[in-house]
């Protein structure tokens, strides 16, 4: 199936376009199975989307009881005395969610998910690792490294975050039936959740991940640490392998510092040097891949319009207000019980 991007104004119309595309596949699945599985992403960038399902949910758009959600990622190494207090802290994205999307729901999702990083004690962590170099491997060709550890690591700590936190993360997905369509967004270079440029594509399921400098940076940038000091060094995050196993995923971004990636994935050749360019082995394989971006982020794809949509990607420009109407039109739905719009 195609790669398909829909081109956008600004913020509140990439939020509005993304939020009718979820419901609508959420209610078209729950039309025929009990449950939907979601993937979801932090940041500014979906935040919009999240408020805007919310509302549709809340009026009869879509039965958010019937929908459990996995999260990509969660930091280790917040503050806090213990997982409780780490998991409730402003910048958790366990606590994200809850302002986000969670606790705007009049009816809670069935269960969410989030990965288990606040289980972890970095500065155990790190100290383990110290302790047994020959318990794990660094993955990656920059400076954002995944921390592979062994099947037989000899720390009991380390085998514990291996598959108490990561392998069982994956294991509850799988059980769980898969996920029906991930929201994700994009990094400045390309990175996927926490899957940084130049970590491998092959094995990438939950990974445990050494930050990236500029991902910090942007961390601080974005407003989420008051500091580069104060920002965590690691997390768990969904690799690419693993976000793109899901039937559908919805990449939305806005503004200039997207751009480049976003017109390298889809451009050129699929490289781990830009996580999202596994988009393309996604749709490739079958899946529905569809990108909303406004239109300072779509500054390179419409540079490179014709070589994009040479490589078998459909664009679709919405950013006026006529092709906003017909996109709209194709996503809107009545509610025969409320009469309300969703």
């Amino acid at each position: 199936m195609p790669c398909k991007v829909i081109i956008t104004r600004d913020f509140d119309h990439v939020s509005e376009v993304a939020a009718r595309y979820v419901a609508t596949d959420i209610r078209n699945v729950l039309e025929k199975r009990p449950e939907y599985n979601i993937g979801l992403a932090t940041g500014m960038s979906p935040s919009g989307l999240y408020k805007d399902l919310a509302k549709t949910a809340n009026n009869g758009g879509c039965d958010s009881s019937r929908i459990r959600s996995f999260n990509l990622d969660e930091y280790i190494g917040l503050p806090g005395e213990n997982p409780q207090q780490r998991a409730l802290h402003p910048e958790s994205y366990s606590f994200f969610m809850i302002q986000e999307l969670f606790g705007l729901l009049q009816k809670k999702f069935r269960e969410t998910n989030v990965p288990w990083g606040c289980l972890i004690d970095q500065e155990k962590f790190i100290a383990e690792l110290k302790a047994n170099p020959g318990d794990w491997e660094e993955h990656g060709k920059d400076k954002g490294r995944s921390i592979v550890i062994k099947a037989a690591a000899k720390s009991e700590y380390l085998r514990w975050v291996r598959r108490g936190i990561q392998e069982a993360y994956e294991a509850k997905i799988k059980r769980m039936g898969g996920i029906d369509l991930h929201i994700v967004g994009v990094g400045g270079r390309g990175h996927v959740g926490f899957h940084e440029a130049g970590i491998p594509f092959a094995g990438s399921r939950v990974l445990i991940v050494k930050l990236d400098d500029n991902t910090i940076q942007n961390a601080v940038t974005d407003g989420h640490f008051r500091s580069i000091e104060e920002s965590p060094r690691y997390a768990v995050s969904m690799g690419a392998e693993l976000i793109y196993e899901a039937r559908k995923v919805l990449l939305v971004a806005m503004g200039k510092r997207k751009a480049e990636p976003i017109v390298a994935s889809l451009a050129e050749d699929p490289t781990d040097a830009v996580p999202i360019s596994y988009g393309q082995i996604f749709s490739q394989r079958g899946g529905e891949m569809i990108y909303v971006i406004d239109r300072e982020a779509a500054a390179g794809v419409y540079e490179r319009m014709d070589a994009i949509k040479a490589r078998g990607v459909q664009i679709e420009d919405v950013s006026s207000g006529s092709a906003s109407r017909r996109v709209q039109d194709l996503i809107f739905f009545r509610n025969p019980e409320t009469g309300l719009m969703g």
